[in-house]
């Protein structure tokens, strides 16, 4: 398999110059990093990149000092040797290696999908230090039923098959697949997104990443864990998302003691990527009600759903 190289296909890579690559936890990662402020860890989900906050990181660094990673085998990071090291406790080990390596302490961290998952793993495991973390469309809890056992084990059966990444990638190279393949969560985005979601998923390694994080990822943990949260915890959902349902969030509003709900309508999973603006908006007033940035005008758009 072969990954993606920053010379040839990170050329137009989306905020291009705010990025370096930096070795942490015998990985070499790629980084994007902007404005100023306090710092806010952003952390993508599966088979995502640094790509899915091309608009997004933006508006955060007029009032933060954005920190956002590819998460390992994913976009221009370096894959690890074994499936074993995309476990949830070891991604969520090797962010804080990375952000160690960067002498970085974020005091907000905001994930999307699976990206909130290690965030809050980080979270219970005393290596994240933020103040709060903002959800967006958390992947938190295991699939329903049999499908708990049986996800896990089909990932696993197709990431063991050496023939399949390639596959995937394959099919990906037809744009018709991408859009159909995004439009399956709820949300519709720009063009640059999707040729950016092509690339990505024309790609044997990253296709690999992600299927070995879905094969290794355990949720059952997490869930036990989660009423222990410490962390502020807001949670963002969008009545739209058919990756992630909304009821997901309300369940973990009512496991997680002092969290909150916002209820996104006519968005689906990437509402970030779809609503840019709107959702940076959200980010900047629970920071302020946090106490992490001064109170200052922001436009509010969400609907809360609870608190």
């Amino acid at each position: 398999m072969t990954a993606l190289k920053w010379e040839r296909d990170g050329l137009d890579w989306p905020n291009r110059a705010a990025s370096r690559f930096v070795s942490a936890g015998g990985l070499r990662w790629h980084v994007q990093e902007m404005g100023s402020g306090p710092t806010v860890l952003l952390v993508h989900g599966t088979g995502a990149s640094t790509h899915s906050w091309r608009h997004f990181a933006p508006i955060l660094a007029k009032r933060f000092r954005v920190i956002a990673p590819d998460l390992p085998g994913h976009g221009f990071t370096e894959a690890p040797r074994t499936s074993t090291l995309l476990t949830l406790p070891h991604m969520a080990r090797s962010i804080a290696t990375l952000l160690d390596t960067l002498q970085v302490k974020p005091v907000l961290a905001v994930g999307h999908s699976a990206g909130s998952a290690i965030l809050c793993r980080m979270a219970l495991d005393g290596k994240l230090g933020a103040q709060a973390i903002v959800s967006l469309n958390g992947a938190f809890l295991p699939f329903p039923g049999i499908a708990s056992q049986l996800f896990p084990m089909i990932a696993r059966a197709l990431f063991l098959n050496p023939f399949v990444p390639g596959y995937f990638a394959w099919k990906a190279r037809d744009r018709i697949t991408v859009r159909r393949l995004i439009e399956g969560t709820g949300s519709r985005i720009d063009a640059e997104g999707l040729a950016q979601y092509g690339l990505l998923l024309g790609n044997s390694t990253h296709i690999a990443s992600a299927l070995g994080m879905m094969a290794n990822w355990d949720l059952h943990s997490l869930s036990s864990d989660l009423p222990n949260l410490k962390t502020k915890l807001t949670l963002i959902a969008c009545t739209e998302d058919k990756a992630v349902p909304s009821h997901v969030a309300f369940k973990v509003y009512n496991m997680v003691p002092d969290s909150k709900v916002i209820l996104l309508r006519h968005m689906g999973h990437l509402a970030h990527e779809e609503k840019p603006q709107e959702t940076a908006d959200i980010v900047f007033a629970e920071a302020e009600r946090y106490g992490i940035l001064a109170h200052g005008e922001h436009e509010a758009v969400a609907q809360p759903a609870a608190e």
